[in-house]
């Protein structure tokens, strides 16, 4: 390959490589072992959340030198840093869940401020937990750099022993940490014994990766692929799989190619590629959480896309992928039917995808989709003219109770199961709802509702897995609504709305409810409602007494409720886009 020729003159790297005032800049790169090439060569932050913290995050380290051999096959000098990860399957059910979403904000702010201070030209980003995703791709529309990104891969499935102990359902179908979560309600009901539950907690999650379903991680791996930040197919394959090097290197070149067309972000992050990401969530049936995220990297972009307009898509979109936790599939059985790309070409038949939109290749969706040989195998990935059912897997919800808005994901019920009505039982937070649950103190029938979990008033927003999945595993996912100002784990299953909008802390009329007040939540026609007068609920909000103090009163989830927008806009911190007077890249 012949060295290609960069104008350093309009890369951020020339305030720390050009001129001899940068000589002091230049010893320390020497320092490192960078030759003078490498030094006066464009610079790409190669950047990542690899930790120790959990799986999902763990094979991301070498995972990188992959990208920055590519990098370097293109002529490019990769500069690697790393960020944190909060994860999501250990903060969950306890204080640490409040840290969750405030991790998405950090790791935007982090990489933002890493590529800032070093003037790096690009960066390819990787991430493998469910804040992670959104907040690395934030920071790439967010500087407006040339940017690629790359998921770290998917846990393989898990398998449970074959002894009696174990429930057979348990026994005869892949396991994820969803399971777990469920075993703990059925342990909590009598129906799995302690040795029962300690031989799954060792089998569930047998590899590095991501949770394994199409729970949050994966599904904003799909989002990274359909919004063109991530090369065609690259989210697929299996943490484990050496085979996802060849990807890491494919990225690097890639992330070359755009310096040198001068592709940035927002190039590829655009209305119509968010509406093209939404259309994936919806069609996967993915986690409810991507309508708290599609708005937050919108914002980044100045657009405005709000979980009203991510509703709207998921309406009319068909439910044609058959994926945990509503389905039966994981997101190894995906890759192996084809990935992604089958998915956007089943909506290319339908007409539901734009075409125009360019990726993280440099061709548009259309000239990728083009070169998709495979079909759907009418087992993981249905053909769009015979979906699972004909709208998305997801739903927005509006009404008296939700003036904002809400969300919830059905994909996998009945449209019997999508109509509820029963009266509230309320909780002030996770952990009392949970400890009603786990002592059966509630009653079938009833819409359990736990409020002051929104973004400022949890502080956090919390995800409620811990109390969703005891429901199910006591038998009552289905015989029982909740509701809450909170979010759910995109493992959730049931009738589970959430993001209620206002909160409570902000004295939206879920922080009005009382015992026995009549609910109805109707998923087919998007209402969600309380048996109450306006007058009612004016009367209530007079005589409310404020948002519930909190035990943060410093620090950084302080910070972040104190900073926090309302959760249809995505929960962001900052103005955003809209209100930026200069572009990074071109400082």
């Amino acid at each position: 390959m012949l060295k290609r020729p960069f104008d350093k003159s309009k890369l951020p790297s020339r305030h720390v490589t050009e001129g001899p005032e940068r000589a002091p800049h230049r010893s320390y790169y020497y320092a490192m072992g960078m030759t003078e090439e490498e030094i006066h060569q464009p610079l790409v932050g190669v950047a990542t959340c690899w930790n120790e913290a959990a799986p999902c995050n763990i094979a991301l380290n070498r995972q990188a030198q992959a990208v920055k051999m590519g990098v370097k096959q293109a002529f490019g000098t990769p500069r690697e840093f790393t960020t944190i990860t909060v994860t999501d399957g250990i903060a969950m059910g306890h204080e640490g869940m409040r840290s969750s979403l405030a991790s998405r904000e950090a790791i935007a702010d982090t990489v933002e401020l890493t590529m800032r201070g070093h003037c790096y030209d690009a960066i390819v980003g990787l991430a493998g937990c469910d804040k992670s995703l959104p907040g690395m791709m934030m920071a790439m529309v967010r500087l407006n750099v040339p940017s690629v990104f790359i998921y770290g891969g998917s846990i393989l499935p898990g398998k449970a022993p074959q002894v009696d102990e174990i429930p057979e359902d348990f026994r005869t179908r892949d396991l994820t940490v969803q399971d777990m979560f469920e075993a703990v309600g059925r342990h909590q009901n009598n129906e799995m014994s302690d040795a029962a539950l300690d031989m799954l907690e060792r089998v569930a999650c047998p590899s590095a990766g991501a949770c394994g379903g199409q729970f949050t991680a994966n599904t904003m791996a799909c989002v990274s692929e359909a919004i063109g930040l991530a090369l065609f197919n690259s989210s697929g394959a299996p943490a484990p799989y050496e085979s996802r090097d060849q990807y890491g290197e494919a990225s690097g070149r890639a992330v070359m190619d755009l310096v040198e067309n001068n592709i940035r972000a927002r190039d590829i992050v655009t209305l119509k590629s968010l509406e093209n990401a939404a259309r994936v969530v919806a069609c996967t049936g993915g986690s409810t959480n991507a309508g708290l995220h599609l708005p937050a990297i919108a914002h980044e972009a100045g657009i405005e896309f709000y979980l009203d307009d991510v509703c709207e898509i998921f309406k009319d979109t068909p439910y044609f992928v058959d994926l945990k936790p509503g389905g039966t599939h994981v997101a190894k059985d995906l890759y192996d039917a084809g990935g992604l790309p089958v998915v956007m070409k089943e909506l290319r038949k339908a007409g539901l995808i734009h075409e125009d939109c360019m990726t993280a290749s440099g061709y548009s969706v259309g000239e990728e989709l083009d070169k998709v040989a495979r079909e759907a195998d009418g087992k993981v990935i249905y053909p769009i003219d015979a979906p699972i059912t004909k709208t998305g897997g997801v739903v927005g919800l509006k009404g008296n109770l939700a003036p904002e808005g809400a969300i919830v994901k059905v994909a996998g019920m009945t449209e019997e199961q999508q109509v509820f009505t029963g009266p509230a039982r309320v909780f002030e937070c996770e952990e009392d709802a949970f400890d009603a649950v786990k002592d059966r103190a509630y009653e079938e029938g009833e819409v359990i509702v736990i409020r002051n979990e929104g973004p400022a008033g949890g502080p956090g927003m919390r995800e409620m897995l811990a109390t969703t999945a005891a429901l199910s595993g006591q038998g009552m996912g289905k015989k029982v609504a909740l509701i809450t100002d909170g979010r759910f784990s995109g493992a959730t299953r049931g009738f589970c709305v959430g993001h209620v909008g206002p909160e409570a802390a902000h004295g939206g009329p879920i922080a009005l409810l009382q015992n026995g007040d009549m609910i109805t939540i109707n998923a087919i026609s998007g209402e969600i409602s309380v048996a109450l007068s306006d007058e009612e609920l004016a009367a209530r909000k007079e005589a409310w007494a404020g948002p519930r103090e909190t035990i943060y009163a410093t620090g950084a989830v302080w910070k972040f409720a104190k900073l926090v927008g309302p959760t249809y806009q995505g929960a962001v911190t900052h103005p955003g886009g809209k209100a930026e007077k200069h572009v990074y890249a071109d400082l």
